[in-house]
C-alpha cells in the first residue's frame, strides 16, 4: 500500500502527466514502498522482474555489463525502470542499482495492464518514455559505432605521419593482389626509402627528423593517383601499392615521386636548407605472387638504387 505522503510525489511520474491520480488510484491497492541504500541492486542482468518501478526520490543508475564501465542511463524523481521486462516478459537485461539512497514505488505488472486498460494517458505516456529510451539508446548506438570506428582508425593509421601504418597494409594489400591477380590485370609495388635518414637524425636531431617524414609522406600522398595505396612500412620507407599499372607506367610514376620529394620535401636548419632525395625499387606482380614475395623483390630493387648512389629508381629483375 503507498503511503498517502508518497501520493504527491508519485503524482509527479512521467508515468502520470496529465492524468489525474483520483482516477486510478483504486489499482494502488497492490503497490509497495521500496526503499534502497546506496549502492544496493534492484535489477541484475538475467533475473525475472515482475514490477515497474517508480522512482519517488534518489538516483538510479543503468550498467549494461558491470559498473566498472560508464552508465548506460542515469534515471531520478519521476522516472521508471524496469518497464522492458515486463512488455516483452523476458528477464532483465541490465544491472539497476541506487547511487544514493532512493525511494521507489513497486507496481505489479498487472497492476500496470490495468492502469493501460482504465487510462488512455497512461498508456499515451508509457509510449512516449518508451519512445525516449529507444531514442537514447540509438544514440548510446551510434555514438559507440563511432567511437568504434575512431579506435579502429587510430589503430590503422600511422600517428607521425598520419598515413596508413604496416598493420592496415598488411591486411588491405594482400586483397588488393588477389583481386588484380584474379582480374588478370597488372599490379606493381614500389617501395620508396630516405635517403642517408640516419645520418640526418643523428645530426639535426629527431624532431628534425619527424619533420622530414611527414613532410615526404605528405608529397608522396599528395602525388599518387585516386586508386593507388601507400603506406608506412616501418621507419623511413613506404610502401606504395599501384594497381592496374605496368611496370613502365610503374616506373614513370616512381620517378616523379622521387622528384616531388626532392624538390619540395627540404627542410631549413642552422647549416641552411638540407636537402632529402628518395630511393625507390619497383616490382611487377608475378602471377600468383604473394605480398611477401612481392616485397621481397621490390625491397632487392631498392638495395640496388641505394648501392648505384641513391635518389634513383631500380626495377626488380
Amino acid at each position: 500500500m503507498i503511503k498517502s505522503e508518497d501520493r504527491q510525489q508519485l503524482a509527479q511520474a512521467k508515468l502520470f502527466a496529465n492524468v489525474s491520480l483520483e482516477s486510478v488510484e483504486h489499482l494502488f491497492e497492490s503497490c509497495h514502498r521500496l526503499d534502497l541504500a546506496r549502492g544496493e541492486h534492484l535489477l541484475e542482468p538475467g533475473a525475472p522482474n515482475s514490477h515497474l518501478y517508480l522512482i519517488l526520490d534518489g538516483e538510479l543508475r543503468v550498467y549494461l555489463t558491470d559498473r566498472d564501465l560508464p552508465e548506460h542511463a542515469v534515471f531520478t524523481s519521476g522516472d521508471c525502470v524496469g518497464e522492458m521486462s515486463l512488455l516483452d516478459g523476458k528477464v532483465a537485461s541490465a544491472l539497476v542499482l541506487a547511487a544514493r539512497d532512493t525511494r521507489l514505488v513497486a507496481m505489479p505488472h498487472d497492476v500496470l495492464w490495468s492502469l493501460v486498460d482504465c487510462s488512455h494517458g497512461v498508456a499515451r505516456n508509457l509510449l512516449a518514455i518508451l519512445a525516449g529510451r529507444m531514442r537514447n539508446d540509438n544514440l548510446a548506438l551510434v555514438n559507440s559505432q563511432a567511437l568504434s570506428l575512431e579506435f579502429e582508425q587510430a589503430a590503422s593509421v600511422d600517428a607521425l605521419t598520419g598515413i596508413h601504418n604496416r598493420r592496415w597494409l598488411l591486411e588491405a594489400y594482400p586483397r588488393a593482389i588477389a583481386r588484380c591477380d584474379h582480374d588478370g590485370k597488372p599490379l606493381c609495388l614500389l617501395m620508396a626509402d630516405i635517403d642517408l635518414f640516419k645520418h640526418f637524425n643523428d645530426r639535426f636531431g629527431h624532431l628534425a627528423g619527424d619533420a622530414v617524414l611527414r613532410r615526404v609522406a605528405r608529397q608522396l600522398a599528395d602525388g599518387l593517383r585516386a586508386q593507388d595505396l601507400i603506406a608506412r612500412y616501418g621507419g623511413e620507407e613506404f610502401l606504395i601499392l599501384l594497381p592496374h599499372s605496368e611496370l613502365d607506367e610503374a616506373l614513370l610514376i616512381a620517378e616523379r615521386l622521387r622528384d616531388l620529394v626532392a624538390a619540395g620535401c627540404g627542410l631549413e636548419t642552422d647549416e641552411g636548407v638540407q636537402s632529402v632525395t628518395l630511393s625507390c625499387g619497383v616490382a611487377q606482380m608475378r602471377r600468383g605472387e604473394l605480398l611477401e614475395g612481392l616485397i621481397s623483390r621490390a625491397d632487392a630493387a631498392l638495395r640496388r638504387a641505394k648501392e648505384n648512389g641513391r635518389d634513383r629508381v631500380e626495377m626488380a629483375d
